[in-house]
């Protein structure tokens, strides 16, 4: 036994409501940088849908995650070494921008600046790669208003595989929404993909990162990912993916993402699992058996033995503790109702979800009986059409025995709860019909409905023993340090990756937006101004350049260097020379407010 920790994740699909809200502040954080305009690491899929970005989900096409070989052992399905060594300059199976979107900004210039005339100027859309007028017809949420419709049908990777029982009439259509980030898997298919080694998972916490010194720019990593989460930067030559907003973690507090949750349906937690068990489970030659094999793969918490293991390895103590108040554990292997993506891919995924009840209930009330009762909602989960096939494929390899066992489970728990709410007494029935005890059952009812902020995030901290191994970390990955991307600014990254204190980009004018973009440099260096250096400062006075000269020293300062920085000239006449022979000229006058 190899215990190590993970930090995981789990969404309640039944409470999300498709405001975008997690995309946006992801992006605002993290992507919103030049080269990235088309990069989201958090988004909010329409299901059904086509996805982000285009069928995604159809590995035949896109050679994603694992497979087996003959012998029965993983291999990448995009092909062996030697496949992959012979398409290193070039790999076919990548999505093109046509199948994520080609992004655009909008020419708020034409409305500012219109002369008066009869008719209203509008802001034509303009592509953000050529800079040209362009028609809108895709983005990364294109299936907002559209799901479940006719036209989708045939073009979404999992309805496809159930136009025989699923009916398409747009009038008794279905949808949900289907949050997506970087699944952080166990078994990641990405890093196994690049050549250069880029692409590692964090021993400590198993967070999936780029090595931005090292990639290369194969984008490998895009082909061997199943979920399409790994972007490539086309302005700075490398790869980008979600870093579980790791330096948010590392002090405690949850990913963005999750942060501004509207509907609060993100947990986060720690769980601990036998590293030496991960490749049996992915080598599950059944795919209707992985999600049980990935659930053994995951240890106990409270088991004596499991907690000195985890003390052997290094494990702090208080991280055992944080797993055992875990939400993620109870949800996946406690209350068993969280389940992993597309768990035939074989990367084992670790955010898991809650699969949705609300289409049950709202069949089931259309039809005029009651909604919430538990004998009802039981018999509608076993004969409604669309729902539990569905969520099969997404979730369990197209098993609806686990789909159904989950949603039994959600719905036992509604109408036990409904009698406690009306003031009657629960009817222990209803939870031993689940196989759960009354106790149980209002545990979770209060984990997936009333939880506290420090109930749904439960992330230790990073020990200080361990600051300095994460700081060289911090060095080599994606989107982390000083100066890096989300910090504003311009860096190594480009416009827009540099500190807070820089000029931001700006979006609203296309035409500056153009000229930042095409222009030889990160930035324009004559828009620069000149910034203070406190470490060059000795501490005594006020550091050049802190507060603006007066008027009388702004005549004295020599004009800018290379360097774009200003220095007063020496003391003494205006030639610069002494004032007088045999003297020498004092230090340089200190520039005070």
């Amino acid at each position: 036994m190899r215990v190590m920790a993970q930090m995981s994740m789990v969404m309640n699909l039944d409470k999300c409501i498709g405001c975008h809200t997690c995309s946006v502040t992801c992006k605002q954080a993290w992507t919103n940088r030049t080269g990235t305009e088309y990069v989201w690491f958090n988004n909010v899929e329409t299901r059904p849908g086509q996805g982000y970005p285009r069928t995604y989900e159809d590995q035949e096409r896109w050679e994603g995650g694992w497979t087996l070989n003959r012998r029965g052992r993983l291999q990448l399905k995009a092909g062996g070494r030697l496949k992959n060594l012979m398409t290193v300059f070039s790999s076919p199976k990548m999505p093109s921008i046509n199948d994520y979107y080609e992004p655009w900004t909008y020419d708020y210039e034409n409305l500012t600046n219109a002369p008066l005339q009869e008719h209203t100027p509008v802001a034509r859309p303009k592509s953000l790669i050529s800079g040209k007028d362009m028609n809108v017809s895709w983005s990364a949420n294109w299936d907002d208003d559209l799901g479940g419709s006719a036209g989708l049908g045939t073009k979404d990777p999992v309805l496809v595989k159930m136009e025989e029982k699923v009916k398409l009439e747009f009038e008794q259509t279905f949808m949900f929404y289907l949050p997506r980030i970087c699944e952080h898997c166990l078994n990641p298919s990405c890093a196994a993909s690049c050549p250069s080694g880029a692409i590692y998972k964090r021993a400590e916490d198993g967070i999936v990162l780029v090595d931005q010194d090292k990639c290369r720019g194969w984008r490998k990593c895009v082909t061997g990912c199943p979920y399409k989460k790994v972007y490539f930067n086309h302005r700075t030559g490398k790869a980008e993916k979600c870093t579980f907003c790791f330096p948010r973690i590392e002090v405690g507090l949850p990913t963005v993402c999750s942060e501004t949750c509207v509907g609060r349906l993100r947990y986060i937690g720690l769980v601990l699992y036998d590293a030496d068990r991960v490749l049996e489970a992915a080598s599950e030659p059944d795919e209707t058996r992985l999600l049980e094999a990935q659930r053994s793969v995951f240890l106990d918490p409270h088991d004596p033995v499991v907690m000195r293991e985890a003390e052997r390895a290094g494990i702090p103590r208080d991280w055992v503790e944080a797993a055992q108040r875990s939400p993620i554990w109870k949800l996946i292997s406690e209350y068993e109702v969280a389940l992993p993506l597309h768990p035939e891919y074989r990367t084992m995924p670790m955010v898991w979800y809650i699969p949705p009840l609300s289409p049950v209930v709202d069949v089931v009330t259309e039809t005029g009986v009651d909604a919430e009762d538990s004998r009802t909602l039981f018999a509608a989960i076993d004969t409604l059409r669309i729902p539990v096939g569905y969520l099969a494929e997404l979730f369990t390899a197209g098993d609806p025995e686990p789909v159904t066992a989950v949603l039994k489970k959600l719905a036992a728990m509604r109408s036990y709860m409904r009698d406690l709410n009306m003031g009657r007494d629960g009817d222990p029935s209803i939870p031993a019909a689940v196989g759960m005890d009354e106790a149980t059952m209002r545990e979770m009812y209060r984990l997936l409905a009333i939880a506290k902020y420090d109930e749904r995030y439960v992330i230790p901290s990073a020990h200080a023993e361990q600051a300095h191994g994460l700081e060289e970390l911090a060095t080599e990955c994606s989107l982390d340090y000083e100066g890096g991307p989300g910090m504003g600014g311009s860096g190594p990254f480009g416009e827009g990756s540099g500190p807070a204190f820089s000029e931001p980009i700006a979006v609203e004018n296309f035409h500056m937006l153009q000229t930042r973009q095409t222009t030889d440099t990160v930035a324009d260096p004559a828009t620069r101004k000149a910034r203070v250096n406190l470490l060059n400062w000795d501490g005594k006075g006020a550091p050049p350049g802190l507060f603006p000269p007066k008027p009388d020293e702004a005549n004295l300062r020599e004009p800018a260097g290379p360097s774009g920085e200003t220095r007063p000239l020496p003391s003494g006449g205006s030639d610069g020379g002494p004032t007088g022979a045999g003297t020498t000229p004092g230090p340089d006058p200190q520039v005070r407010p």
